[in-house]
């Protein structure tokens, strides 16, 4: 080697050093930084020169170093799991919460529940049998009704307000895929063509990874890496980003339109009528509570048994107060209306406006019979009495909601873990910054002295050796 590669050696140091010191500093400034990873100076030592015919045939010292890129220290394997339990835990959550929030709808046990109202019902009936011909106590009968009818179809009502707030909630999980999309065929655009051009697009491939990771969560996606620097993200088996191609999601039906019961389902916006088989991520979960019953769909399942329990109750009332007798002696008619348009929750109501009207005794007993108003208020016992079909539905929708809490909890823990394994490559540790920052410090304080050992070298080979000719 010359004096002056010795020279292009030293420079070559500094500037790898000077590298090191950049991608550290870099490091350090985004310790904070969310989903960022931390990079390192991927180098090379630079071979000797090949000897030529009339070589020395001495052995050659290198050319210096070689600063061959700046390395994402990410894991596609660790990337892969902390997307696939972000999937699953999405779907947890979409369940959880709903099946919460049905259970908090019931508002049981407490004072405000149904069950409370059937007790106080079954009570004012049994106040009207113990006095049969006191108007107040057959006008609590018709107060404690209407109360009843109120709560089981306020119940109803918030099922379907719960119905329509988690097909918001999904449909807005579908834009959010949508523009997530949009934006990682963007950076596989600019990736593809930093990566072509030489450069470095480590910030690029963090950014993406982020938007990679909120589809997975929303539709339980997979990606696929390509060669060029791009992903695919597949959902239900097809391609929903490619390179900078993009296909867009949709939901069934409208907003607007659906209703509780209505079957909605994850489409291709290309092509409408085809389902999209998702198993993971919160739409899934979104969608198995949308279901109809039939299909399994939680909230309409709750509002079916909400329906029957308010048809069983109206018809077992109704089977002892028709035909009854008033305390005026005429007979009575149904106690609640059975021919009431939609469903049965809703549209519970108390048909009497009038105490007269209500009925509490049999005929041929006497105008102080109170035998019906005794009959009607021990309809609240026994195992196939409302009061227990309520509290069948109650815990059936406890025991979900348990359930659902649980799996919630585990697939969270699961995501931790996941989160954690991968922080533990690829986050950034400050102690390990400032050992490289200063090993870096010093490579280039060493370059810059060998810089100036070969400059002096120099100095005296060209100034000091004399003069040619004399």
């Amino acid at each position: 080697m010359s004096t002056f590669g010795a020279l292009n050696t030293a420079y070559r140091g500094l500037t790898a050093a000077q590298q090191g010191m950049n991608v550290a500093g870099q490091n350090i400034a985004n310790a904070a930084t969310e989903g960022y990873t931390r990079q390192r100076v991927q180098q090379s030592s630079i071979v000797a020169p090949a000897q030529g015919l009339f070589g020395s045939g001495r052995p050659e010292a290198g050319n210096g170093v070689s600063v061959d890129g700046i390395a994402r220290l990410g894991s596609s394997f660790l990337d892969s799991g902390v997307r696939s339990t972000a999937a699953q835990s999405g779907y947890a959550s979409a369940r959880s919460s709903a099946l919460q929030g049905i259970e908090g709808m019931l508002q049981e046990p407490g004072e405000n529940g149904i069950s409370t109202a059937l007790q106080g019902f079954w009570s004012a009936w049994q106040g009207a049998a113990n006095q049969p011909n006191d108007s107040a106590a057959k006008g609590l009968v018709l107060q404690a009704g209407n109360d009843l009818a109120t709560k089981v179809s306020s119940s109803y009502r918030s099922l379907e307000d719960q119905w329509s707030s988690v097909r918001g909630q999904a449909q807005g999980a579908v834009d959010a895929v949508n523009a997530a999309a949009t934006q990682v065929a963007a950076f596989n655009t600019s990736i593809r063509s930093t990566l072509a051009a030489g450069g470095s697009a480590n910030e690029l491939i963090d950014a993406r990874a982020k938007l990679t990771e909120t589809i997975s969560r929303l539709t339980g996606g997979t990606v696929r890496e390509q060669a060029d620097g791009t992903v695919d993200v597949h959902v239900g088996g097809n391609a929903l980003v490619m390179g900078s191609s993009v296909r867009a999601l949709a939901l069934s039906g409208t907003q607007t339109a659906d209703k509780l019961g209505t079957a909605v389902q994850l489409e291709w916006a290309d092509r409408p009528g085809a389902a999209i088989a998702v198993a993971d991520g919160e739409i899934a979960g979104a969608l198995s509570v949308l279901a109809p019953a039939a299909n399994g769909g939680a909230i309409d399942s709750a509002a079916q048994s909400l329906n029957k329990f308010a048809g069983d109750l109206r018809d077992a009332v109704n089977a002892l107060h028709f035909g009854g007798r008033t305390s005026a002696g005429t007979s009575s008619g149904n106690f609640f209306d059975p021919a009431a348009a939609g469903p049965a929750a809703l549209a519970l109501a108390v048909v009497p406006k009038a105490a007269a009207e209500v009925a509490v005794g049999v005929a041929g007993a006497g105008n102080l019979d109170g035998s019906l108003a005794d009959q009607i208020s021990q309809l609240g016992t026994g195992p196939g009495s409302p009061d227990s079909a309520w509290a069948n539905i109650v815990t059936g929708i406890g025991v979900q909601s348990r359930g659902a809490q649980q799996h919630e909890a585990l697939s969270s823990a699961a995501e931790i873990s996941a989160q954690s394994n991968r922080a533990s490559q690829a986050s950034v540790s400050l102690d390990e910054e400032n050992v490289s920052l200063l090993t870096n410090q010093h490579a280039y304080q060493a370059a810059a002295r060998v810089m100036t050992a070969v400059d002096e070298a120099l100095d005296v080979l060209i100034n000091r050796t004399g003069l040619v000719g004399r």
